[in-house]
């Protein structure tokens, strides 16, 4: 069930991908914070916060972890629930670690 739901999820954060990279670093964590408000996802410490959780959900990929070991880690470890858990992961991906969307499951 949850391997579906972020396949579902990451469906749905195609349409709100971040764009090639720019000289203006802020505009990928601009479009990242506004993805995770579209879908009610606040941090409740900061914007900041959120950008350096997605970048450590990057590192862990990065590390060999799967997107669904990872999306089980947040889960358990912060106050989101599962829908916005693995939106969180395939917005982290699509916007700041592209190069591990194929790890993401397909449906």
């Amino acid at each position: 069930m949850v391997a579906r739901l972020l396949v579902t999820l990451a469906a749905a954060s195609v349409a709100t991908p971040a764009s090639a990279p720019s000289t203006h670093a802020d505009t990928t964590d601009d479009k990242f914070l506004a993805a995770l408000a579209e879908q009610g996802i606040i941090d409740q410490s900061s914007g900041a916060h959120a950008i350096e959780a997605a970048h450590y959900v990057c590192a862990r990929l990065d590390t060999g972890e799967t997107p669904m070991e990872v999306m089980q880690d947040v889960l358990q470890s912060s106050n989101l629930p599962e829908f916005h858990t693995g939106f969180f992961v395939a917005q982290s991906i699509y916007s700041y670690c592209p190069r591990h969307k194929d790890e993401i499951p397909k449906g």
